[in-house]
């Protein structure tokens, strides 16, 4: 769960520091209170990406912090293990961002720096947002078949056929090139053939043609080389340093043989002979590699040309040289044998498909029987969210035709009304009816879904009555397995709540300023705000049917 979170410069809150606990947390406040900062500030710590204007207005960073206590640490850590970023301590992830004005922004994970990219697949397993247009992906049967892949457990299993989906189209990618590829005259071959031959004359390892290039330039600079070296050969040899060591050793001796205390002066110097003296030596095996005959000369010098007109055909490095060379083999091999190297690639997409239709078929038999007790527990949820008379069928059809998702097209199919056809959600569904049946099949999901923190957008939006008493229900019981974070106008969800935030926002004639304050300890504090959800925090009645809420959750 969420433990813990700071909050520094976001739009326009100023600082604000808030300790969480599990169960279910709501969030409410006036309409443009600023409720939504909250939830940016998940945003942020989940890895979404975000304009420099939610700093705070003469601020010159944002600053987001949060401890998340996991439970079960296993899957965060093998996330982190996989980014190479340090493993979570005694279960707790510790996240930081802050989004500077002037310059890049800085991340932290467990003190570690890390990347957008790598907070953004960390947050996939740590939190999940449903916001208020989530209802509307209902209307899509893409995402119908993902949320029935979800409760089916389906992931790995479609990550894997996916995969292979993919190689399967790049082999018949491949087999469309070999067809529409034109065939080469014999002249074109010969050609091809030749410049092959010109690169296969090279060593083309990149260690090759690096020890061809450090050659080349000693025979290149062979004299001024020699010169330098002789240079050096002089300095150290008898007539500098060899010749003036011995009586500087001489005086060291004597030095020490007054001044004990000197002598490991003398010992310091004779190491300064010995490694003059193999500096020396080294130098002089130098001087004697540069000292080649001119028919090597004149062999490097040859390969080395031969190698500055291949990177100048071809690229830059020894790399897009071996490319080319690789790409002139295979197409000299498909001309030789077009019909040979089509009929291999073609033999190898019927392997993969053979192996994606069986994959696909295990993929559908699942769905099948998933989608039987997705259906049948979102109604009975449905009826509890107020559809008495409610009908939810999830229709499957096994397809000829494999795409990325395997052989299955999914339609999630709603009758809200005894009586009435089972349509397509988006042929019958109000904005509210469709809110409460993706509120369902969230409850459904949540038993399969691992990630701790559910951050629920008024999701209760287009609904009041008895209606959200129910749904307020509904996500309480989320709550049970989840933390769940609710944003809502409702006071009937707000009673229901084991945690209670409240958004202000206060302005004067220079400022305006966002705080949140937990209102758990403060019953007439509590009472208040639902009685100004209810429509006045000063009515008698208001604050009756505030207290009987509180009273009745």
């Amino acid at each position: 769960m969420l433990q813990f979170l700071k909050i520094r410069n976001l739009a326009l809150m100023d600082a604000v520091e808030l300790e969480f606990d599990g169960g279910f947390n709501v969030v409410t406040g006036e309409t443009g209170a600023g409720k939504s900062v909250l939830l940016g500030a998940l945003a942020i710590l989940a890895g979404n990406r975000v304009a420099k204007t939610v700093i705070r207005k003469g601020a010159e960073s944002c600053e987001i912090e949060a401890v998340v206590a996991l439970e079960n640490p296993v899957p965060v850590d093998a996330v982190l293990e996989k980014l190479a970023l340090p493993l979570c301590e005694d279960g707790q992830l510790i996240l930081r961002r802050t989004i500077h004005v002037a310059k890049p922004g800085r991340i932290s994970v467990n003190g570690a720096l890390a990347t957008l990219a790598q907070l953004s697949e960390l947050g996939e397993t740590w939190i999940d947002f449903h916001g208020p247009g989530e209802p509307q992906k209902l209307f899509h049967e893409k995402y119908q078949l993902e949320i029935l892949d979800l409760f089916a457990g389906n992931v790995p299993a479609l990550e894997k056929f996916s995969a292979r989906f993919r190689d399967w189209k790049n082999v018949l990618a491949e087999i469309e090139a070999i067809r529409s590829q034109e065939k080469m005259s014999p002249d074109e071959i010969a050609f091809a053939q030749s410049q092959l031959d010109a690169m296969n004359r090279l060593d083309l390892a990149d260690e090759a043609i690096e020890q061809l290039e450090n050659d080349f330039a000693k025979i290149a600079n062979a004299q001024e080389l020699q010169s330098l070296l002789g240079g050096i050969d002089a300095a150290l040899g008898d007539d500098g340093l060899a010749n003036t060591f011995p009586q500087i050793l001489r005086l060291a001796g004597e030095i020490s043989a007054i001044v004990p205390a000197a002598e490991n002066l003398a010992s310091r110097a004779n190491s300064l002979a010995i490694e003059a003296e193999d500096l020396r030596a080294e130098y002089a095996a130098l001087l004697g590699e540069t000292e080649a005959d001119p028919e090597t000369a004149a062999e490097i010098s040859e390969r080395m040309n031969a190698w500055l007109e291949l990177r100048r055909k071809y690229g830059p490095d020894a790399a897009n040289v071996r490319a080319k060379r690789d790409a002139l083999v295979l197409r000299i091999e498909q001309q030789s044998d077009v019909a040979g190297t089509l009929a291999r690639t073609q033999a190898e997409a019927d392997v993969i498909e053979k192996e994606l239709r069986l994959l696909a078929g295990t993929l559908h038999k699942s769905r099948l029987a998933a989608a039987k007790k997705l259906a049948a527990g979102t109604q009975k949820i449905l009826v509890e969210l107020g559809f008495k008379k409610a009908d939810l069928a999830v229709r499957l059809t096994e397809t000829k035709t494999l795409s990325e998702t395997g052989t299955t097209d999914c339609a999630f199919l709603f009758s809200p009304n005894a009586g009435t056809d089972l349509l397509p959600l988006n042929k019958i569904a109000s904005a509210g009816e469709t809110a409460r049946v993706m509120l369902a099949l969230k409850a459904m999901l949540a038993e399969a879904d691992a990630t701790p923190v559910l951050v629920f957008d008024e999701v209760d939006a287009n609904v009041g009555g008895e209606i959200a008493v129910h749904v307020a229900r509904k996500l309480a019981e989320v709550a049970r397995t989840h933390q769940v974070f609710c944003i809502t106008h409702l006071a009937q969800v707000a009673a229901l709540g084991k945690h209670h935030f409240c958004v202000t926002k206060t302005q004067d004639d220079t400022t305006t300023k966002i705080e949140i304050a937990q209102l758990d300890g403060d019953a007439r504090s509590r009472e208040d705000e639902l009685a100004r959800m209810l429509g006045d925090r000063r009515s008698p009645a208001a604050l009756a049917h505030a207290r009987e809420l509180l009273a009745s959750s």
